[in-house]
């Protein structure tokens, strides 16, 4: 039995965008579902379950990076933002509130396909019941690597499929550097100092999750000239 597609979500309230964007990645294999704005968004996402949403920032009423924020409190579905070319606050801010990834528009459409197919591949797959987990250890948030489950206390914390990458990333190189360009790399991103400044990004997001404060790290540490280092207890 083959696995079913995937579902996505493409929220932009320019009509031709959305129909454009529906038609060329049904063609490439996805069920596709579209919304005008965010409030046609909610509803779909209130009744459907979906693999990955493609979200436009600049929308009338709820904007996409506000929308990213609101979602990010109960979803963990990753997002990808279309951005406008050269705003590169709307990218950071689009980060810092739990997207995934961005898009500057105009774009190739088989740059959005790249990017939505190197996004799903970092989803974490379903791990056997009978595989001992490993759990890393840092304080009271403890980490597990098989389930890519953070928790804190007996509390769940979300992660973003990129946050969970990052931990699994780090999890293979404990006690060691890696630098910034190679987690762009092990990320399937482009090379890039705007790349690299996302990786930056996604690194204050996620110690804000790892860490008791996250202004001075413990656990996920910057190593001058090197790169960032796990160092669990």
């Amino acid at each position: 039995m083959t696995d079913p597609a995937p579902h996505l979500l493409i929220v932009d309230d320019d009509e031709r965008i959305r129909g454009l964007l529906r038609k060329f990645l049904i063609r490439n294999g996805f069920l596709v579902s579209a919304a005008r704005d965010a409030e046609h968004a909610r509803k779909l996402l209130a009744g459907l379950e979906f693999d990955l949403i493609v979200l436009d920032v600049m929308m009338p009423g709820e904007d996409g990076v506000t929308l990213t924020r609101a979602l990010r409190e109960t979803l963990t579905t990753p997002i990808m933002l279309l951005t406008a070319k050269g705003e590169t606050d709307d990218r950071i801010r689009g980060l810092e509130a739990g997207a995934d990834d961005y898009l500057p528009k105009p774009f190739e459409p088989k740059e959005l396909l790249l990017r939505i197919n190197a996004i799903l591949r970092r989803m974490p797959a379903t791990e056997p019941d009978h595989i001992t987990p490993k759990v890393l250890q840092m304080g009271a948030v403890r980490f597990d690597i098989e389930r890519g489950e953070l928790m804190n206390g007996e509390v769940s914390v979300r992660l973003t499929a990129t946050e969970m990458q990052l931990m699994r990333i780090f999890s293979e190189h404990l006690g060691e550097p890696v630098s910034r360009s190679r987690l762009v790399e092990d990320l399937g991103r482009d090379k890039g100092q705007a790349q690299e400044r996302a990786v930056d990004v996604q690194i204050t997001r996620l110690r804000r999750k790892i860490e008791a404060d996250p202004k001075q790290p413990r656990y996920l540490q910057t190593v001058r000239g090197e790169g960032y280092m796990l160092t669990p207890d």
